[in-house]
């Protein structure tokens, strides 16, 4: 029976992109990403350790969204689209606890209004304000 097998489960992030996306296609696809990514970042980041091989492979679905969702944003050429999308990436990482990578894509946002709206979220990314 198929369904028993152990195959590796597919995720969006690792959909290959068939043409170059526009910028609003762009921040649409790290969207999604950062939503279906959102259950692996919350185990990678909760307090309570399960077993370590499960864990192992949360973090390794976390960094590959994130990654992916980081070279996407890179190339959004329209920069409150960009801020936005960032902003969606600022929320992933620090469900997973990644408060480094966090405060590092914070810096990368130039709206201000968008900078409210993530220290409103995330306060601990207060003393990152530029």
């Amino acid at each position: 029976m198929s369904w028993f097998s152990k195959a590796r489960r597919k995720d969006i992030w690792d959909d290959p992109v068939a043409q170059p996306l526009g910028d609003i296609e762009a921040a649409q696809r790290i969207r999604a990403i950062c939503r279906d990514a959102a259950s692996c970042a919350e185990a990678v980041g909760s307090p309570n350790k399960r077993a370590k091989e499960k864990q192992q492979i949360e973090r390794e679905r976390y960094e590959r969204a994130a990654k992916v969702a980081m070279e996407t944003a890179m190339k959004i050429s329209d920069e409150l689209v960009r801020d936005s999308a960032v902003r969606e990436i600022v929320s992933l990482c620090m469900k997973a606890n990644n408060i480094k990578a966090g405060r590092a894509l914070f810096r990368a946002i130039h709206a201000a209004s968008i900078k409210a709206e993530v220290l409103k979220e995330h306060p601990t990314l207060e003393g990152e304000q530029a």
